[in-house]
């Protein structure tokens, strides 16, 4: 089911494609960027299994997963308590009801810092680029894009105790604004919860 039963205007969804597209450049810049210094001998990134373990990359794959979503989190909390940030990530707000075509549709500031990790992680330990890209790919943007569907679906509850559903990021997109960071949290719900940014039960849920 669709947690908003209405659908978001034509002209709405042609403002996130073009929003979208300017994000995925700038999205582009860090990766780019980090393999163009790896070329060169600068920081630690590099393809293939490069001599290491299997538990290496996969306690690297667990670690980075961690670390880039709780760094998403709090960015993402941070374009909603400060009004400096806020002034790139209002842009993002403007589609309360999102489509799919939203899950990167940021200002090219806001879009900069967030794929920042994938810049950032291979200058300070050994990585797999490989699997970074893999883990963006899959946990971040392809999951984004079932967070900004508006679709629930049967296999898993928004009220289940570990993970982000689609529900959560609608509530976002819906009740968000500056300094009410409701549900900053990309995949897991931990971050949310420590920090006291669920959506308040007081109010009630809408799901």
């Amino acid at each position: 089911y669709k947690s908003n039963p209405k659908f978001p205007t034509p002209e709405k969804v042609r403002d996130e494609i073009v929003q979208m597209l300017k994000g995925m450049l700038c999205a582009t810049i860090c990766p780019a960027l980090s393999l163009h210094l790896a070329s060169h001998g600068y920081g630690n990134a590099f393809c293939g299994w490069g001599d290491r373990s299997l538990a290496y990359h996969l306690g690297t794959l667990v670690f980075t997963w961690m670390v880039s979503d709780f760094f998403e989190f709090s960015y993402h909390r941070l374009g909603h308590v400060d009004v400096k940030w806020w002034t790139h990530h209002r842009h993002h707000h403007v589609f309360h009801n999102p489509s799919p075509f939203s899950v990167i549709a940021d200002e090219p500031v806001d879009q900069f810092f967030r794929s920042s990790p994938l810049l950032i992680l291979p200058l300070l330990f050994p990585i797999n680029m490989d699997l970074l890209f893999l883990l963006f790919g899959l946990f971040f943007y392809i999951y984004g894009v079932y967070l900004h569907c508006g679709y629930e679906h049967s296999f898993i509850s928004p009220h289940n105790g570990f993970i982000n559903t689609s529900f959560q990021h609608y509530a976002h997109h819906a009740r968000s604004s500056m300094n009410t960071p409701y549900h900053c949290g990309f995949f897991f719900k931990i971050w949310d919860q420590l920090f006291g940014t669920t959506y308040p039960e007081s109010k009630g849920c809408f799901c």
